[in-house]
Formats: structure tokens, C-alpha cells, sequence
């Protein structure tokens, strides 16, 4: 029978060895009935993203215990497909985000109560940098202790397979079902670290990781012959926004020959309370304020920014009047693919079977440069990990070579080395293209351009709508239901002219009147096609209490298709209505 938000709060009060500051928590809340109800009348979802939620005493809050709970699911998991599980053991890294090493720690602990070898990260490390040691160290699978860009009262916990890339959806589904078997958190047993190391049971890694890293990416530098005056010749201002990649980016920048580079001193080092920034995602141009202030002072050519945990890049770039213009996800995704489909053709390293791959949500501008290339290109649900899976599947089938793979929220991949999005190799990659255009008398804003003239003006935007609480999940779930059972023959006078539904798993065809199957796992999306290679696409958001609205126009100018998307958005707005 499944437990009520006031068992589990009371299983939690008489727990007499109950962390005192879990303890104290619990005290705060008690005249708040709402509240309580909050923070326990679920257990925390775990999916493809693992588990991501505010910190706090409960069921449904990120805390030892349900992050002790989650890693006994994983044990037990990963025990079950053999005795090499414990050899081959667990990569943990974690990032600069309150309580992450405690985290870490708890998930040690247990994988070492079932005698599971664990490889712990001896500071901050970047997400893809655990991605990549899951790969180096032959690991059966690796954690990290993350919530990414969100507001620093969360936290999460992400689970990667042997392949280095996030777990897929039946994975998943398999942990959350041994989550719910597991019982009580309050119950797990751990080892304890002191045994743990001293038996190699636990060991730190940290340098040779990094370095074996780097030299990865130096494998796949395009531009290798930039000579040396023309990399100083580019002025560079860095910012990790208080998160893991300052140590990684920096090394890799200078291993390129990067001497030019600035580092934004207060967000320099990690910091839980991302201090200097209302929220610490390079998605937000708000978020570069100092970086813009250090690049005026140093007439910089490139500003670089990643989120905390180091798997998304944001870029600005100076203009003619010697401003800083962002360039969104789609448009640093682009840029970079052109790029390395351009200096592979010229040195005639590109493959016949090459295969470029972009989630649904992703500007089909990408899809034009591919073809254009002889690429293939290969559409996934919104996230990484489904472009980690295609990699894996290809890698092993040979039907395809992956060049490239990338998606709108601000996240791209060229090195198959890491199995998930890379804002290290993706910034060392962009500071070459930076130099190249710049010894050509270009910026990036030309090339982007360039790109435009020759492929056309595209333009995407994405809008958020947030829903709070129990009531919010109840209006995404009707919104959603909604939409799927009233036809949408047209929107501003654009004919739907296809509708997908991931969910079900079918695509309409509109104007023949026809279906057919979509051949990706089953997902609550609906994607809608307008005339005019117009596309809005409606999606609730894995991790977070949120609806996503993903639109994309193009048009005869960027501004004839940014005013195209603008109306698009207030029309979809209103048609939704606010949370």
C-alpha cells in the first residue's frame, strides 16, 4: 500500500538517529501543513535525468537519505548483471553545489556496503568529464552529484552507463522500480570510507584524468596549424559561473596556446550560493554582466561562459560597435558543426557515412548544413542522452560515423570520447574558430552570417511556463490532454500542415491526410508543422514543474523571421494561457 504524506512525515519525526540539521528542518515546516504535504507526498522522481529537486527534509527533497536510497537502487541494479559489477565499479563526481561532496560521500558509502568498487573525483569536475572517466576506467557506470543551472537551493543525482552516456528510459524506469522496492531511506545501510579506502575499496582520481582528457580533445583540434601570433592576436574573457570548469578550461585554452585569456575573478572559484548571478545558466545574458564588464576593459573578441557543471556553453561576441551580442544554442551549434564538416572536407577526413545528430527541438539549420555536406541527419528526443544512445548504436552496427551531435539548449558534442553534451571541448574548439575568422578579418558574427546567406535566416526561441505544486501537474496534465484532442487546423493564418505526437508515437500528416509511426521512445511532446517552415513544440520539462515551448521560423531576413516568431509566441501564449 503506498504510504500517505503524514506517515512518511511521522516515519520521519520518530526516527531517533535522524540528522540533526534534517532534524531542525523538519521543526521549521510543522505549522505549515502545505508544506509538509510538500515535502512528502511523493518519493522523488527518478528519470532519464535522474533526480533533481530543492534540498530539504522529505520523501520528495534531495537529502542523504534519498540520495543514499537512489544509490541502493543502483546497487542492487548493477549487482544483478554479475559479479564483474564490482570490479569494474562506479565513477562519482560531483560539482560545486551545496552539499555535492556530502553527496558523494553517502553514494560511496553505500555502493561500498555491496562491496562495489568506487572511483571518487577528489574535487569539482565537470559532468563531461565524468562521462568521460566512465570510459577511460572501464566503469560499469558513473554518478554525479548535480542539478545543473537550476537556483542554488537544489541539487540532483544523475546515473551514466558503461558507455559513458545518460541511462535511457528503460533504465530508468528499472531504478524507479527498485526505489520504490527499497523501502525505507531512513533504513540504508553504509560503509564506512575509512575501511573503504583503506581496502581499495575507494580510490581518489582527479590529474591523470584530466590530462588523459585533454589529450582527447587535442585529438580533434581543426585548426592546427593557427599560428602563434594569431592566437594572442585573440583576446579571450572566461567564466564558469561559480562552477566546476575553471580548472579544465583554463589547462585546455593554455595547452592550445591560449595566452590571452581572463578569467572573471568572482565567479571564479565554486561557489553554492552562485553569488554574483541571479542564476547561474549561460542561457541568460544577465548572467555575463562582469564578463561583459572585463571584456570591454580588455577589448576582447570571444566571451565564454558554462553552467555549474560544465555540459553547457554560452557565447557572446563583440560586434562592430563594440558591443556583446549572445548567440543562442542553436546558432554556437551551428557555427561549430559548419566548422568541423568544413575542415574535415578540405582535408578530406569527412566520411561517405557521416552522421550528424539534433534533437526535435533543435533549428533545422542544422539539418540544411549536413545535407549540404552529404550528411545524414538523425533527429532525438529532447535530451543527450538520446544522442549518447545513437552513438553507441552506430558505433556497434558501423551503419554510421558520428561527427556531430547538438541541441538547442545551449549543448553540443564533437568528440565521441564523452557520451553526453561538452562545454570543455566545445570552448576550446570555439576559441580556434574565434582565431581563424579573426586572421580572416571575420568575427563569428560574420561567419554566422555567412551561414544565413547561404542556408537561410532561422530563428528559435524557447518559452518557459512554470507550474508550483500538485495543482500545477494536474494543469500540465490537462493542457497537454487538450491540445492532443481539439484539432489545430491553423495558427495566425500558417496551416498545420503535420502533427507529432510522441506519446503516442504516430505523425499526421495533415495535408495528405495520412499517418505513420515515429521511431523514437514514446515521450509527452507534441510537435506541430506550419507552413512556411514554421514549427512550434510543446513539451513538460523531465526534471522541473515546467512547460516548454520551443518555436522556430524561417524567414527572407533575420528580421522578417524574428518578427514571424514573435507573433507565433504571443499567439501560442495566449492559445495555452498562463499557469
Amino acid at each position: 500500500m503506498h504510504e500517505t504524506w503524514r506517515a512518511a512525515y511521522q516515519r520521519w519525526l520518530n526516527f531517533p538517529a535522524l540528522d540533526a540539521e534534517m532534524r531542525s528542518a523538519l521543526d521549521a515546516i510543522q505549522t505549515d501543513e502545505s508544506l509538509v504535504v510538500e515535502h512528502f507526498y511523493r518519493t522523488i522522481d527518478f528519470g532519464t535525468g535522474g533526480m533533481r529537486g530543492e534540498l530539504g527534509p522529505g520523501t520528495n527533497r534531495i537529502n542523504i537519505y534519498t540520495i543514499r536510497k537512489a544509490t541502493e537502487a543502483l546497487s542492487r541494479y548493477l549487482l544483478s548483471q554479475g559479479e564483474q559489477a564490482r570490479q569494474s565499479g562506479v565513477v562519482i563526481a560531483y560539482d560545486s553545489r551545496h552539499k555535492s561532496p556530502l553527496f558523494a560521500e553517502e553514494a560511496a558509502k553505500v555502493l561500498g556496503k555491496h562491496g562495489i568498487r568506487v572511483y571518487l573525483f577528489d574535487r569539482v569536475f565537470p559532468t563531461p568529464l565524468l562521462s568521460f572517466a566512465v570510459r577511460h576506467l572501464a566503469a560499469i557506470a558513473g554518478i554525479v552529484i548535480t542539478a545543473s543551472h537550476n537556483p542554488a537551493s537544489y541539487n540532483g543525482y544523475k546515473v551514466y552507463g558503461s558507455d559513458g552516456a545518460q541511462i535511457t528510459p528503460d533504465t530508468a524506469d528499472k531504478l524507479m522500480a527498485l526505489i520504490q522496492e527499497t523501502g525505507d531511506e531512513l533504513a540504508i545501510e553504509v560503509a564506512d570510507e575509512r575501511e573503504l579506502r583503506q581496502t581499495g575499496m575507494l580510490s581518489t582520481i582527479g590529474d591523470s584524468v584530466l590530462e588523459a582528457y585533454l589529450e582527447q580533445v587535442k585529438s580533434i583540434r581543426l585548426h592546427t596549424h593557427l599560428s602563434a601570433s594569431a592566437r594572442d592576436d585573440v583576446r579571450i574573457i572566461f567564466t564558469p559561473l561559480h562552477g566546476t570548469t575553471g580548472e579544465a578550461i583554463s589547462k585546455g585554452l593554455a595547452a592550445f596556446g591560449y595566452q590571452q585569456v581572463a578569467l572573471v575573478q568572482e565567479q571564479a572559484d565554486p561557489d553554492p550560493d552562485f553569488s554574483s548571478v541571479s542564476s547561474p545558466n549561460p542561457e541568460d545574458p544577465q548572467a555575463f554582466a562582469l564578463a561583459i564588464r572585463d571584456a570591454k576593459a580588455a577589448h576582447a573578441d570571444l566571451i565564454i561562459g558554462t553552467d555549474p557543471d560544465g555540459d553547457r556553453i554560452g557565447v557572446l561576441v563583440k560586434n562592430t560597435t563594440g558591443d556583446y551580442v549572445p548567440l543562442t544554442g542553436n546558432q554556437i551549434g551551428a557555427l561549430l558543426l559548419y566548422d568541423v564538416l568544413n575542415q574535415k572536407k578540405n582535408k578530406g577526413t569527412l566520411p561517405d557515412n557521416g552522421i550528424m545528430m539534433k534533437t526535435i527541438v533543435t533549428s533545422e539549420l542544422g539539418s540544411q548544413i549536413a545535407r549540404d555536406f552529404g550528411l545524414v541527419t538523425e533527429d532525438t528526443l529532447t535530451g543527450f542522452k538520446y544522442i549518447g544512445e545513437k552513438i553507441a548504436e552506430y558505433e556497434k552496427s558501423g551503419q554510421y560515423v558520428f561527427q556531430f551531435g547538438y541541441e538547442e539548449s545551449y549543448g553540443m558534442l564533437v568528440g565521441d570520447f564523452v557520451r553526453d553534451k561538452d562545454a570543455v571541448q566545445s570552448a576550446l574548439l570555439l576559441a580556434d574558430l574565434c582565431t581563424y575568422h579573426k586572421a580572416r578579418k571575420e568575427s563569428l558574427l560574420d561567419a554566422l552570417q555567412q551561414l544565413f546567406d547561404r542556408y537561410g535566416f532561422y530563428c528559435e526561441e524557447l518559452h518557459t511556463l512554470t507550474y508550483k505544486g500538485i495543482q500545477g501537474v494536474e494543469s500540465m496534465t490537462a493542457m497537454m490532454s487538450s491540445l492532443r484532442s481539439t484539432p489545430l487546423p491553423s495558427l495566425l493564418g500558417y496551416r498545420v500542415i503535420y502533427r507529432e505526437d510522441y506519446l503516442e508515437g504516430i505523425r499526421f500528416d495533415l495535408e495528405k491526410g495520412s499517418c505513420e509511426p515515429l521511431m523514437l521512445p514514446r515521450s509527452d511532446v507534441l510537435k506541430f508543422g506550419l507552413e512556411g517552415d514554421a514549427w512550434f513544440c510543446i513539451r513538460p520539462s523531465g526534471t522541473e514543474p515546467k512547460i516548454k515551448l520551443y518555436i522556430g521560423t524561417k524567414g527572407i531576413s533575420l528580421e522578417d523571421s524574428t518578427e514571424k516568431l514573435a507573433l507565433l509566441k504571443q499567439e501560442l501564449i495566449r492559445l495555452i494561457g498562463s499557469p
